[in-house]
């Protein structure tokens, strides 16, 4: 990752830097601490580049944090979709939760979900995040939804329920696992609300 000294003798030349590495900084600062809490200091040290480099490749503080919650997003969320959706329908929705419990049990610093704590911090005030975060949120549920079907044309999940109700029911006990293992990221606990979900796939 670049010094800042390494940056300032090209400040007319501010992308002349590993972008993917400050991206990935700038990530974990606003993962770590939340939008307000990051300060353009933090973002300095993290991505080790001057306050004058930051502004001239991203814009003001807004604009670097839109950039790195589209970054999580793909590299998160989207990741763990296209890897999912790959497998069979029922082993897809198995697979995402498994991802899912092994990052929360992993998290030792319980910065949870950067979509989720967006959604808490940001989106009850600031229109542009909150729809950010609710396309976010119908992207996973779309995927949840496409599983269920075909899990439901194949047999391999049960047609008891509607489709549309089970998606949305993973939906809330995705968010709800996140939300929780922020605060008791205990394996039987998480276990057991994803198992109890996972059971709807099988009916009454």
């Amino acid at each position: 990752m670049p010094t800042a000294s390494g940056v300032d003798g090209r400040m007319a030349r501010p992308r002349e830097f590993d972008e993917e590495a400050v991206l990935d900084a700038a990530v974990q600062c606003f993962w770590a601490r939340g939008y307000e809490s990051t300060s353009v200091k933090d973002l300095m040290e993290g991505t080790g580049l001057t306050a004058a480099s930051l502004y001239n490749a991203y814009g003001d503080k807004r604009a670097m944090f839109r950039t790195a919650l589209d970054r999580y997003i793909e590299n998160s969320i989207g990741v763990r979709i296209r890897r999912s959706e790959a497998l069979p329908p029922r082993d897809a929705i198995r697979s995402f939760f498994d991802d899912i419990l092994r990052r929360s049990l992993n998290d030792r610093e319980r910065k949870g979900c950067m979509v989720v704590n967006s959604a808490l911090e940001m989106a009850p005030h600031d229109p542009e995040f909150r729809e950010t975060i609710a396309e976010t949120l119908e992207r996973i549920e779309s995927f949840f939804l496409a599983c269920v079907e075909k899990g439901q044309a194949d047999g391999t999940i049960k047609s008891s329920r509607p489709a549309v109700g089970l998606a949305q029911h993973l939906l809330a006990v995705l968010m709800g696992v996140r939300v929780l293992a922020r605060v008791r990221p205990e394996r039987a606990l998480l276990n057991g609300a994803i198992g109890t979900a996972l059971s709807f796939l099988d009916g009454p």
